[in-house]
């Protein structure tokens, strides 16, 4: 069987290494501009549908925050929709609506963003919509009051009445010592009750200029008028001197740390973070990093992966199981593994799983049937991925924010590839062990009457 499987797997990677050089012209089609304000244009054309999608990424996201005014990044971002002296607050979403667009926006540690996907004739509205709000948003204190109590009402449904999002934060918040990732984006709620609408303004003023934005623009579009049109759109804005960026760089870690939460929930829950290294920019030869994103998936990465066969199908000591990583950011990384105790059992027995998994990593590698089928995962994801006109935009902005240029995305594909088991051996000794641990468990206290059941995730708009 294993022999089978090495072929068929062999089959699979040279068949998606043709594909991926066949259809990938992510480069030909893939422009940049930089406008004498300082504003980054990234193009990418994709004429298989008359749709586009137009992004704009700020470089600045709750790690830019300071003590006592946590959540402002996001709750700037609630505001960004309250008008400027050409649009009236609450237009701005209704004017998208109008000619059949779809927009949102999100912030993470990293960045803001905000995106509208038209049909491609009505690109240019949507454009001028945001350049006008990049230049000249304008809110009263009383708008601001009515959406800060959005915004405590959003952190007490998906975080405080969330058991999930209790632990990871708290376990955030115990790993880091003095990165501003120990913050929740959505900020501490006594942060938000504090707030006021001149932080939001100062928060505006501070970033939201045109030398620390990046325009992506994905679709059918020639890049040649798209420069003209943001050009006459964006390129009015004048750009302004940005605020010191503190280091603000980890202590070393020396010793295992542990929390408990306790809150209402059905389940015990466990997660082990790690400190590990990052992607750091213009370093893109360093091995650890993509052979931390490949441990990450033998662990995590398909249906029948290590931990899932073993705690979830054979043990059936956990509900489920994940594993996170994400090898590029502004700020420093852990690798996690997250599990939901099933019944009657216990949080010990998911530690002693978990490090058993991955002693055998560490003494025994891995098997090169599962990394070759990772790879063609990786390979196939990928070319999925360039099939939305809005996953490009998004992995193109993602890049830039970190750092890192469009131009890397693929070079780390093709360095990805060249991964060995014993690289992914190594990191395991080498990073997952205790020095470096921040282990997590939440307490299942009973639910009062009638309170509600939340899911998890550790997502925040």
């Amino acid at each position: 069987m294993r022999s089978t499987l090495l072929h068929f797997s062999f089959f699979l990677l040279i068949c998606c290494q043709t594909a991926w050089a066949a259809t990938d012209n992510s480069t030909a089609n893939t422009h940049e501009y930089q406008l004498s304000n300082g504003l980054k244009l990234i193009v990418r054309e994709d004429h298989r549908a008359p749709t586009v999608a137009h992004m704009v990424w700020y470089r600045a996201g709750s790690m830019d925050e300071v003590n006592g005014k946590t959540g402002v990044a996001h709750v700037l971002e609630h505001m960004m929709f309250k008008g400027t002296d050409k649009v009236k607050s609450g237009d701005f979403s209704r004017l998208v609506a109008a000619v059949g667009g779809r927009e949102n926006a999100f912030t993470s540690r990293d960045y803001t963003a905000y995106f509208q996907q038209v049909e491609k004739s009505k690109l240019d509205e949507v454009m001028k919509l945001e350049a006008d709000r990049m230049s000249n948003l304008n809110f009263d204190d009383a708008e601001f009051l009515k959406e800060i109590q959005v915004v405590m009402e959003e952190r007490r449904l998906r975080t405080e009445d969330n058991p999930t999002s209790l632990l990871y934060e708290s376990l955030m918040a115990t790993a880091y010592m003095s990165s501003p990732y120990r913050h929740p984006v959505v900020g501490w709620m006594n942060d938000l009750v504090n707030m006021k609408a001149v932080d939001a303004r100062d928060w505006y003023r501070s970033w939201y200029k045109p030398n620390n934005a990046t325009v992506v623009i994905a679709g059918d579009v020639d890049p040649k008028a798209i420069l003209q049109a943001v050009e006459k759109y964006y390129g009015v804005a004048s750009a302004k001197g940005l605020p010191d960026r503190k280091p603000q760089i980890e202590p070393l870690q020396r010793g295992i740390k542990r929390v408990q939460v306790k809150a209402p929930a059905d389940n015990a829950q466990l997660a082990m973070a790690w400190k590990v290294p990052k992607l750091e920019v213009g370093k893109l030869d360093d091995d650890e990093p993509y052979a931390l994103e490949i441990l990450a998936a033998v662990l995590d990465g398909y249906d029948n992966a290590r931990l899932n066969r073993v705690m979830v199908k054979q043990e059936r000591v956990v509900n489920d199981v994940g594993v996170g990583y994400d090898m590029i950011s502004r700020g420093p990384e852990l690798f996690l593994i997250s599990t939901r105790m099933a019944k009657g059992k216990t949080v010990e027995q998911a530690e002693s799983s978990i490090r058993k998994a991955l002693k055998e990593i560490v003494d025994k590698g891995i098997l090169e049937s599962e990394l070759k089928r990772i790879k063609v995962r990786i390979l196939s994801d990928q070319i999925y991925k360039r099939d939305s006109i809005f996953g490009q935009a998004m992995e193109i902005g993602t890049t830039e924010m970190a750092g890192f240029s469009w131009r890397d995305i693929d070079v780390m594909l093709e360095k990805m590839q060249t991964i060995t088991p014993t690289q992914v051996q190594a990191v395991a000794k080498k990073y997952l062990v205790d020095d470096g641990l921040t282990i997590a468990v939440l307490d299942p206290q009973a639910r009062q009457s009638g309170e509600s059941k939340q899911g998890g995730n550790h997502a925040a708009k």
